[in-house]
């Protein structure tokens, strides 16, 4: 019977990283050719996701970008919808659900992003990655040709497959700068002489050296020693948390395979042939466990499946799974810890749809003029000036109107234009004298309220303090 306990038997591997030897210099990973059910499933989430990410700066909505994440101006346009400083809660808000939402599918499914989605695993293995097979061969060749001298064979497919890494990290660059700036402005960037647009120039070329550098030389170190998630698993994952999985208790104790492909029945399923080690990205042997450099990718499970046919085995030795659902046969996705994470996440889409969805077209901004109590007029009412602002938040131009609310009987006078015309994304400032009758003021700073309207459709209501003389308050009194 397989020893439930097997992962005490050598704790070593857990004081080490795969990429490490033990001076400290980096062991270069080459992972065999994966390939297989889950691969080619893989390739084609690849070709969609990539497709959407290339595609992305050139879809427009209302002729507006559909996701624009200019930091430097502090605007951001999701699905159409254009945010500004003023929205900074709801960007706030939105990171907070994003980061639950992280917890909560990390503890439920692991790194499935990591394998799946993730742009670093995307590029690394579906683009970069396959250049490499083509170009030098599966992981056997590549060692071969590293270290063999340098011929004009080595030189050229060496040459040609960093011609080919650094020409689309050039490609993923300036998509990415079109995500940050527009792809208006990457076109001006690529069209005009670089000193017309040093800035956007230099970062174009610092893109492309990060992208170059992570694709061709630091690889799988980005999963393993700079991404924060691969980290955060540590504390998130639990037994019940389904990740991809080697069946110990199927495979132990593990037995080497006769030349006659007979296996005894005796022992585990696991002929030890270590081709789920030889494909790791990473270089990990998933029958240790579940592992910090594990990226869920599933190649280990195509390979030890492929085997498992072949000696006439049930596949899914190595599968997704959890430590739970191995040792007791039983899935539990569910727990209190998931119920408590999505209950906190379904709030957190709540008040933050509530938001987005109630979000005003106008933010309008009213505050005393600098240096300014209150005047009487002529006709004996109570005068104070005030700066009011606006903020279009729509990509239109929207012609407004400021009516008094409360109290009754108040006057409201532009200086200078009587018309309101705020621009599309644009900031109008202007200034507004607010007279009230003297009996209509109940305290010596007594709060207002003003409707800004956009034709008869009330946008927003903002309130203002309107200061009065004192003695006011006496004859209240």
């Amino acid at each position: 019977m397989a020893n439930e306990n097997f992962y005490a038997f050598d704790e070593e591997y857990r004081n080490t990283i795969a990429t490490v030897d033990e001076e400290g210099k980096r062991v270069w990973v080459y992972p065999k050719k994966p390939s297989g059910w889950y691969h080619r499933l893989r390739i084609v989430v690849a070709i969609v996701l990539l497709s959407l990410f290339f595609i992305g700066p050139f879809i427009r909505i209302d002729d507006q970008p559909f996701l624009l994440f200019n930091i430097f101006e502090r605007r951001f346009i999701l699905f159409g919808q254009v945010f500004w400083p003023q929205d900074f809660f709801l960007l706030a808000l939105t990171l907070i659900t994003f980061f639950v939402f992280v917890i909560l599918f990390t503890v439920s499914f692991g790194r499935l992003w990591c394998g799946w989605a993730c742009p670093q695993t995307l590029f690394m293995e579906m683009v970069f990655r396959k250049i490499e097979y083509l170009l030098e061969g599966d992981a056997p060749q590549q060692r071969r040709l590293n270290a063999a001298p340098w011929t004009f064979e080595k030189i050229l497919r060496k040459g040609a497959k960093q011609i080919i890494f650094l020409s689309i990290s050039i490609l993923i660059a300036h998509v990415a700068m079109a995500y940050l700036i527009g792809i208006g402005r990457v076109a001006e960037i690529v069209r005009q002489s670089p000193a017309e647009h040093p800035t956007g120039f230099l970062g174009l070329l610092g893109f492309t050296a990060v992208f170059y550098g992570v694709f061709a030389w630091f690889r799988e170190q980005a999963c393993i020693a700079v991404c924060p998630y691969g980290r955060l698993q540590g504390v998130l994952l639990t037994k019940d948390s389904i990740v991809v999985a080697y069946d110990w208790l199927r495979g132990e104790p593990r037995t080497k395979l006769k030349k006659s492909f007979v296996v005894q029945e005796a022992k585990g399923d696991c002929i030890d042939c270590k081709l789920c080690v030889h494909v790791c990205p990473t270089g990990i042997d998933i029958r240790n466990g579940t592992q910090l450099e594990c990226v869920n990718c599933t190649a280990c499970m195509d390979s030890c499946d492929d085997v498992m046919q072949k000696i006439g085995k049930s596949t899914g030795l190595i599968r997704y799974a959890s430590h739970n659902s191995i040792k007791q046969g039983v899935n539990r996705v569910l727990n209190f810890r998931t119920i408590a994470y999505a209950g906190v996440l379904f709030a957190l889409l709540s008040v933050s749809g509530y938001f987005i969805f109630t979000r005003s077209d106008i933010e309008t901004t009213i505050l005393k003029a600098p240096g300014t109590l209150y005047t009487t007029s002529d006709d004996g009412q109570i005068t104070n000036v005030y700066n009011i602002e606006f903020v279009n938040k729509t990509f239109h131009d929207i012609a407004l109107k400021i009516k008094s609310e409360s109290p009754e009987d108040t006057e409201i006078r532009l200086v200078g234009d009587q018309d309101i015309l705020v621009k599309g994304e644009g900031l109008l400032k202007r200034m507004i004298i607010v007279k009230i009758p003297p009996e209509k003021l109940s305290s010596v700073k007594m709060k207002i309220r003003l409707g800004i309207f956009s034709g008869e459709k009330r946008i927003e209501t903002v309130e203002a303090r309107f200061i009065g003389p004192i003695k006011i308050k006496r004859e209240a009194s």
